[in-house]
């Protein structure tokens, strides 16, 4: 298959377009030449040194990753930067990125992955930017209690690290709404939807307080490890299509 071939065709599932004007990442193909063939697909969560030289070793075509390497445009190609950079042009490894559109889509994105993991049902979109959504929310067919539901979540790939639980809200959870990755600004909107949890990756020091206020259980299950679902659905795509995958795993424990 062409570079050119795989980049439309997860650009058309993802809706890539739809995100142009609201993500500060560089969606879709940022590195490569979409007239160079592909046959193994590596995915992973974050495109950095790590992953880059895990991907190229694998002997892969294409690096497929959540975080890429251009937010808001590159001005300069040096440090950091030039350093990936150099690091897939010499292994002749093409980068694709989707970030946003990864987060909310309905099949293949990180909350609809983490969704199923936790095993809610009756999910609908939730959480916005820009009129696109980025989460869900869903209902667990038999009410958990929070200890157990963070049981549950410290299955996730964090890194050596436990899922922190800020358990300001009922005894027994039902509804659950999920933003992951960096989601804590979304806590008003799970405050308006009067679920009985929120599910996210990471917070901040004001969340804490936020949370005990309202009376809402927060669980911080860890950025990565809240997102490796979307990767991992794009490399099932990718196999669909008859192509070779790897997974990159590279905890953060963040």
């Amino acid at each position: 298959m062409e570079l050119t071939e795989l980049v439309d065709r997860y650009d058309e599932k993802l809706r890539t377009d739809a995100y142009a004007e609201i993500d500060a990442s560089a969606n879709g193909l940022q590195v490569g030449s979409r007239e160079e063939d592909v046959d193994h697909v590596a995915v992973a969560v974050d495109a950095a040194r790590a992953t880059i030289d895990e991907a190229a070793s694998a002997g892969a075509d294409v690096l497929v990753t959540h975080h890429g390497l251009s937010w808001g445009g590159i001005e300069r190609v040096t440090g950091r930067t030039y350093d990936r950079i150099a690091r897939l042009v010499d292994a002749d490894l093409a980068l694709y990125v989707s970030h946003l559109p990864l987060d909310g889509h309905p099949q293949v994105g990180n909350a609809a992955g983490l969704a199923e993991f936790v095993g809610l049902d009756d999910r609908e979109p939730f959480a916005t930017i820009g009129g696109e959504p980025i989460g869900t929310r869903g209902t667990l067919s038999t009410p958990v209690s929070a200890p157990d539901l963070r049981d549950r979540l410290d299955e996730l790939p964090q890194g050596g690290e436990e899922t922190r639980l800020l358990s300001f809200g009922p005894e027994q959870i039902e509804e659950i709404a999920i933003v992951t990755g960096s989601g804590a600004d979304f806590l008003d909107d799970v405050v308006d939807a009067g679920v009985d949890a929120f599910v996210t990756g990471e917070g901040k020091q004001q969340v804490y307080h936020q949370a005990r206020e309202a009376g809402c259980n927060v669980f911080l299950a860890g950025h990565y490890a809240t997102e490796t679902f979307g990767v991992r659905s794009l490399a099932a795509l990718a196999s669909d299509w008859g192509l070779e995958t790897t997974f990159v795993e590279h905890p953060t424990g963040l």
